[in-house]
């Protein structure tokens, strides 16, 4: 961070820029480079290793839609997982619905729980939440040791580098399948369609090979490469163009509908463009 901009490097020839207030806090955790800065777009910002995690202005595009279309899919979810999302936006978004029991938040790093509870407040306002179970662990290894356990997983991971890199690999999807109960679902963050077009279509092809249904559906998160973000779940009963929306809860949200869920698995040509591709024929 120099001057008063910080700029991430998005991606070899992409950059974003946000002008800063003030840096709130940093540190070098066990595991990575944190800091909280104020910015004056989007207010308060946690970055990971120089790359944004999530911000107050922009985050609930992100954490909404990776809560709410497994959660309305699943008529009846009861125990849900969390990898990741230790700032607490994805919990928030969980305890909305007044089915679930027990949500579980699994993050390796204990100083991003312990920031976002300080400098994110209404982000991780949901952690205090009496159905709430922190464990300080890594979440590659939580799902393989467990078997018929969690009515919905949601994998809020960072980009695939460094240690992230085995939750977006087959075998984990094999374990998340053993670690779902016999109608579970789960969702992932898998990145950019402008920027990742041949990892979501290896993981789409991945996830139609181990749960009977594989769908990609999308939305906007300004402050991530593109703008523009994917999301992909694997089901072994429930598919999520088929939710009863007679039955499902009535949230207070601020983008995530009923109307925008349906809406995010329609997929622009260029997105299934990608899921048809060769990676040979790559674009």
């Amino acid at each position: 961070m120099q001057g008063i901009w910080f700029s991430e490097l998005q991606t070899p020839g992409l950059a974003l820029s946000v002008k800063l207030k003030k840096t709130l806090h940093h540190e070098k955790t066990p595991y990575q480079d944190l800091a909280v800065v104020e910015t004056e777009a989007y207010g308060r910002m946690l970055l990971l290793d120089n790359i944004i995690q999530t911000t107050v202005g922009d985050e609930f595009f992100y954490h909404e839609m990776m809560a709410h279309v497994p959660l309305n899919t699943h008529p009846n979810p009861r125990t849900a997982l969390v990898i990741g999302g230790g700032d607490g936006g994805v919990i928030r978004e969980i305890i909305k619905h007044p089915s679930i029991e027990k949500a579980t938040l699994v993050e390796i790093d204990a100083r991003v729980v312990a920031n976002a509870r300080e400098y994110l407040p209404e982000i991780a306002c949901g952690l205090d939440d009496a159905r709430v179970e922190i464990r300080f662990e890594d979440g590659i290894e939580h799902v393989r040791q467990m078997e018929n356990t969690y009515d919905v997983i949601i994998v809020d991971s960072t980009d695939p580098i460094g240690p992230a890199v085995g939750l977006f690999s087959t075998e984990f999807y094999r374990n998340v399948y053993r670690a779902l109960k016999p109608d579970g679902l789960f969702v992932a963050q898998t990145e950019s369609p402008l920027f990742n077009a041949r990892l979501i279509r290896r993981i789409q092809r991945d996830l139609a090979e181990i749960f009977p249904i594989a769908r990609l559906y999308l939305t906007t998160v300004p402050t991530y490469p593109g703008g523009f973000w994917s999301f992909s779940l694997g089901s072994k009963e429930y598919d999520p163009l088929e939710v009863d929306w007679k039955k499902a809860p009535q949230l207070v949200t601020r983008f995530y509908t009923p109307a925008i869920h349906q809406a995010a698995f329609a997929l622009p040509p260029f997105v299934q463009e990608i899921l048809e591709k060769r990676d040979e024929e790559e674009f």
